[in-house]
C-alpha cells in the first residue's frame, strides 16, 4: 500500500476527529434529533478523495469497534449487533464514492457536488435501511415492516440529510477554491481553469 504523507495522514486524523464530534453534535428537530456525523463523512470524500476518504471513515468505524467511544451509543464489536450499524457501513461507501465522483465531473461547482453528495446519501440509505431491516427481524427480534423502514428511517430522514448535502457542497466548493482538496494523481491541472460557482 502506497505510505501516506504527512499532509494526508494530518487530514485523516482530522476528518476522523471531525466524523467523531459530529456524532455528539445534536440538534433537535420536531421529535427527532439530527447529528453532523453525516456532514463529515460527505466532506471526508470530497476532500480526501475516493481512497482517503474512505479510510479516514474505516478508520473511525475501527475505533469504535475496539472499543473507544466514538459511537452514538458508545463502542465495542458487540456493535455490528445494532441495527444502526449498516450506516456506519454506508458512510465508507459514500466517502468512496463521493471522493471518485467529485473529481470525475467536467466542473466542480455547487450542483455539481451536490449531485454527488446525493448519489452518497442515497447509498447510505440502501445500505443502511437494508441492515437496519435485516437485523430487526432475524437477530434482534424486533420485527419492523419494510415500508416501516424505508418510512422512518429514509423518507423522515431525507429532508434534514439532504440539507446536510447541500451544506457539505458549499463547503466543499469553498475548500476546493482555497485549494484544500487533496487532488488524484491523475487529475488535470487545467480543471481549476473550469472550476466555477454555480
Amino acid at each position: 500500500m502506497k505510505k501516506l504523507k504527512l499532509r494526508e495522514l494530518i487530514l485523516c486524523a482530522l476528518f476522523i476527529a471531525l466524523i467523531t464530534v459530529g456524532t455528539f453534535v445534536r440538534i433537535p428537530v420536531g421529535t427527532d434529533v439530527y447529528t453532523l456525523q453525516f456532514l463529515f463523512t460527505l466532506l471526508a470524500g470530497l476532500m480526501l478523495g475516493a481512497r482517503l476518504g474512505a479510510l479516514a471513515v474505516a478508520a473511525y468505524i475501527a475505533l469504535g469497534l475496539i472499543g473507544v467511544p466514538v459511537f452514538a451509543s458508545g463502542g465495542g464489536p458487540a456493535y455490528v449487533l445494532q441495527p444502526t450499524f449498516g450506516y456506519l457501513l454506508g458512510f465508507v461507501l459514500q466517502a468512496w464514492f463521493c471522493g471518485r465522483f467529485s473529481r470525475k465531473v467536467q466542473a466542480v461547482s455547487f450542483r455539481s457536488l451536490l449531485a454527488v453528495n446525493f448519489g452518497g446519501m442515497v447509498i447510505v440509505y440502501i445500505i443502511g435501511i437494508s441492515w437496519f431491516y435485516l437485523f430487526s427481524n432475524y437477530v434482534v427480534s424486533a420485527p419492523i415492516a419494510l415500508w416501516a423502514a424505508i418510512f422512518y428511517c429514509g423518507v423522515l430522514q431525507a429532508g434534514p440529510d439532504f440539507l446536510l448535502c447541500m451544506a457539505a457542497a458549499g463547503l466543499a466548493l469553498r475548500c476546493y477554491h482555497e485549494g484544500l482538496w487533496l487532488q488524484a494523481a491523475n487529475d488535470l491541472p487545467e480543471r481549476q481553469a473550469v472550476a466555477k460557482e454555480v
